[in-house]
């Protein structure tokens, strides 16, 4: 008898451990996920900001730089038109 409470206690105390592994384990699996979207957010700050520094020093440069710049904006503008355009279309 005695070793049959034993046993109900023992399956008891695994059954406490298992869900607090599990609650541990997903608190930690949640922890992982926001580092790595901060991780994700910190690189593409970095991008932008060398990217706007890239492009306020090729404005800032002569004249045949400028006209380079209007060029890609406007090739930009019309490629997002165009995308934007066709996923309107693929939606449908």
């Amino acid at each position: 008898m005695a070793d049959w409470t034993r046993a109900q206690n023992s399956g008891a105390v695994e059954e406490i451990l298992d869900r607090e592994n599990k609650r541990m384990a997903d608190s930690l699996a949640s922890k992982v996920t926001r580092l790595k979207s901060d991780s994700d957010f910190t690189s593409m700050t970095g991008l932008l900001t060398g990217s706007m520094k890239r492009f306020s020093t090729m404005a800032r440069s002569g004249r045949d730089n400028r006209k380079l710049l209007c060029g890609m904006a406007l090739g930009l503008i019309v490629a997002f038109f165009i995308l934007s355009y066709l996923l309107s279309r693929a939606r449908t």
